[in-house]
């Protein structure tokens, strides 16, 4: 295990000849290193002054050193160099890291990094934002070799310390039981797209420090999760309910795990409250508190916000009730013949299940609204306005408020992302600066906070999303919320975590379901995923693999998460993992298929 400790005085000579040792790796000629020498020189008397760290292996190996130099707000990291044997081996992202923790703590909110061109790429893909224009040519001797990146360092996002205490927590992913307590037809009884999902748990804060998994996961994937995200060490255990959908109970079936995780001392995060969660975390279990997970009952709460007419950017769509099949082919038949699209709803359903929006065109071909609902799950039905939405490329349709309520009734905003969804199903989402547009920021965090108030009120405590789609006339309508953690709230998560180790300002977007070209074992998909990771930094963004276990299915796929600063480079990080994915077996024959 390397890790970083204060430099000492009196390592000062040998410290000097670790960084010489470091430049002279790129090929220089012994002239040129010896006038870059004055200035590498690592004196005794500067050794706190510069606050100059040191990355040392378990035998006492001294394998990199690093400087933080400089006054809030702008520092400089003077140094940074790698013992040659060393490189690639992870020292130079860890001191990297450090001097970020170290920077926000001093109050510096500019980090100056003038790069040997050899390190432009390590700093790129560590997040640095090369800046214009050469870098000050007094301040070294190889001043025009060198690149100036500049990076913003940033605690953790507020919300995020009060999600988790600050700290690390135990993660749960017990999505098939969440699903099975409302019992929808629209939902997968055997939950098997739940226990792919599941595997967000990595996901549920910034910084996990066990993961409790229904199925089993590949060990690759979660060692290259942690890297790309800076875990230290979590424990993983998975396999514990394959064939079931009651996690929590099954953890409580192994005493010994059950009182070890409960025990840790650190909160325990389900993706949903259940029950069997709250006998599991020792959490009282309030009858009625997920009652807005009712798509009906979320409706009257919005009703009841807007009656006070404090929202004009908000506009709710009429909703009517169709407790049986005969009342719903009526209500659809009326509308269709008004020349009215209609959204049809169950009461509960996860990404878009049991939601489908039937135009007057799609009723008369399939021959009549009963025809359209012989083809629907069975159960009660809601009919909804269809709300028409902004003309092609004028703007997003479908955007979502995410928040949280604390154990003392506290609402905490966490922010608004943009939705993909395609035909009513939820396809991913993207959040970060600048996604939610201008015009909709407002309402959209007004909205979701009085509905989060709401929730708070009626004893209800954890993770709520909102979810809206905007209309042709620059106003939002709200369609449901989610008593739960979510694929945009998993993206906040990873957006909030990268901030901290590379610098504030990053796009996150998710995607569920990416599909591959064959079915790929395990050291394969590791494979393939360590090369999209290193793919995606080379043009500045970030990989994750969010959801491996799609991977083993007849119908590959895996979820992505890409992260970038900018648009462009997220969209091509995405466009990237997507095309590799396509490709892969084109060159294994037909074995793989």
């Amino acid at each position: 295990m390397v890790k970083v400790r204060t430099a000492r005085a009196a390592e000062a000579g040998a410290l000097t000849e670790l960084v010489m040792r470091s430049k002279g790796h790129w090929g220089y000629d012994a002239g040129f290193l010896a006038a870059c020498a004055p200035e590498l020189l690592i004196r005794p008397g500067e050794v706190t002054a510069r606050r100059i760290v040191v990355a040392e292996n378990g035998r006492g190996e001294v394998l990199g050193v690093a400087s933080l130099e400089g006054a809030p707000p702008l520092a400089a990291l003077g140094l940074l160099f790698v013992e040659p044997s060393a490189i690639g081996q992870g020292v130079g992202r860890l001191l990297y890291r450090d001097v970020l923790r170290r920077a926000v703590e001093l109050g510096v909110r500019r980090l100056v990094i003038d790069a040997d061109p050899h390190a432009a790429g390590f700093y790129r893909a560590m997040g640095a934002r090369a800046t214009p224009g050469p870098a000050d040519a007094t301040a070294r001797a190889d001043a025009t070799a060198l690149v100036r990146f500049e990076a913003a360092p940033v605690a953790l996002a507020g919300w995020a310390r009060a999600w988790t205490g600050g700290g690390r927590a135990v993660h749960v992913g017990n999505v098939a039981e969440f699903n099975a307590q409302f019992a929808d037809a629209s939902l997968d009884r055997v939950q098997t797209a739940a226990h792919h999902y599941a595997c967000l748990a990595a996901f549920y804060s910034p910084d996990p420090a066990a993961l409790v998994l229904p199925r089993p996961v590949p060990k690759g994937w979660t060692e290259l999760v942690g890297r790309q995200l800076g875990w230290s060490e979590v424990e993983v255990y998975d396999g514990l309910a394959e064939g079931d959908s009651g996690l929590c109970d099954a953890v409580r079936a192994r005493p010994a795990l059950a009182a070890l995780l409960a025990g840790a001392g650190v909160p325990l995060v389900p993706w949903g409250r259940t029950r069997p969660f709250g006998r599991l975390a020792g959490r009282p279990w309030r009858e009625g508190e997920l009652r807005y997970e009712s798509k009906s009952a979320a409706h009257a709460l919005f009703g009841r916000i807007l009656a006070d007419g404090g929202h004009p950017g908000i506009v709710l769509p009429a909703q009517w009730p169709a407790p049986g099949r005969w009342t719903a082919a009526r209500l659809l038949a009326a509308r269709t013949r008004a020349g009215e699209s209609t959204v049809l709803k169950s009461e509960h359903g996860v990404g878009g299940s049991g939601t489908t929006v039937v135009t007057p065109d799609r009723v008369r071909a399939a021959g009549g609204a009963r025809a359209v609902l012989r083809r629907l799950p069975r159960g009660p039905l809601l009919v909804e306005e269809y709300v028409a939405g902004p003309a092609e490329g004028e703007g997003p349709r479908d955007l979502t408020y995410d928040g949280f309520v604390d154990d003392a009734g506290r609402v905490h905003e966490v922010g608004g992302a943009v939705m993909d969804v395609t035909d009513g199903c939820y396809r991913g989402a993207t959040v970060g600066p600048g996604v939610v547009p201008a015009w909709a920021e407002k309402p959209l965090a007004a909205f979701g906070a009085a509905v989060g108030r709401e929730l708070a009120e009626s004893g209800y405590r954890g993770w709520f999303d909102v979810d809206f789609v905007a209309d042709g006339a620059g106003r939002l309508a709200p369609t449901e919320t989610n008593l739960r953690l979510t694929g945009p709230s998993v993206a906040f998560m990873v957006a909030a975590r990268l901030d901290v180790l590379r610098g504030a300002g990053h796009l996150v977007r998710i995607a569920d379901r990416v599909e591959l070209g064959a079915r790929l074992p395990e050291a394969q998909l590791d494979e393939l995923c360590a090369g999209l990771a290193r793919g995606c930094a080379e043009l500045g963004g970030v990989f994750v693999p969010a959801i491996p276990t799609g991977a083993f299915e007849p119908e590959p796929w895996l979820g992505v998460l890409v992260a970038a600063r900018d648009r462009d480079a997220l969209d091509a990080a995405e466009a990237l993992v997507r095309a590799a994915a396509r490709a892969v077996g084109a060159d294994f024959g037909t074995l793989t298929r």
